[in-house]
């Protein structure tokens, strides 16, 4: 079958990233947080934004607290995803604040407590920093294989919906790999942020 390389590759590249997250060490984890969040700092897509989605990491990924509190400082306001039940297996987003309580989801990611009346559609957001397990220089982007973002924001390969939000993956510089073989249902990446620099991606 002609799609059988491609899962292979994409299922091995998935283990192997993820394993070599895992074993990144405290101390370099801190370092190339505070790195990334001060690349991110300066750039254009994030000045230019108001309404902006983050997570909070989970599985070894690039933590995120030294960059949402840039964001708090620059007066934007972030949003965090949540997983609810009539939402057929798409993120929505919920307000947060520093006083927020958090809970784990079933993933064992965090997210707000209260959500309700919060809430928001992927499509108001200005700019989404997602996750990833690898990507490369034509912003084809890996995750964790459960598809939550490429059908969360799907609608974003509509020509009329091109300009917003923008998607900019937060990563370590080793996970970008040479080329990944985009599915139909994968949704590009405007951007990737590691802590050595940012990758504005070309289509």
């Amino acid at each position: 079958m002609p799609s059988r390389p491609a899962a292979v590759t994409r299922d091995s590249l998935r283990k192997r990233i993820r394993q070599q997250r895992r074993r990144v060490p405290c101390n370099d984890r801190a370092t190339c947080a505070k790195q990334l969040a001060q690349h991110l700092g300066r750039e254009r897509l994030l000045l230019n934004s108001r309404h902006i989605a983050v997570y909070l990491p989970a599985d070894g990924e690039i933590e995120t607290r030294p960059l949402i509190e840039i964001l708090w400082s620059l007066g934007k306001r972030i949003y965090l995803p949540v997983l609810v039940p009539f939402a057929d297996q798409r993120l929505w987003f919920s307000s947060f604040a520093r006083d927020d309580v958090l809970v784990t989801n079933r993933f064992g990611i965090l997210e707000p407590e209260r959500v309700h009346n919060r809430r928001i559609r992927p499509a108001t957001l200005d700019l989404v920093l997602t996750p990833l397990v690898a990507f490369d220089d034509h912003g084809h982007r890996l995750g964790m294989g459960g598809g939550y973002y490429d059908r969360s924001f799907r609608f974003l390969n509509q020509r009329h919906y091109r300009s917003r939000p923008r998607l900019l993956g937060l990563a370590y510089e080793f996970q970008r790999t040479t080329r990944i073989t985009p599915e139909p249902w994968d949704v590009p990446l405007d951007a990737v942020a590691t802590e050595n620099r940012i990758y504005h991606c070309t289509r």
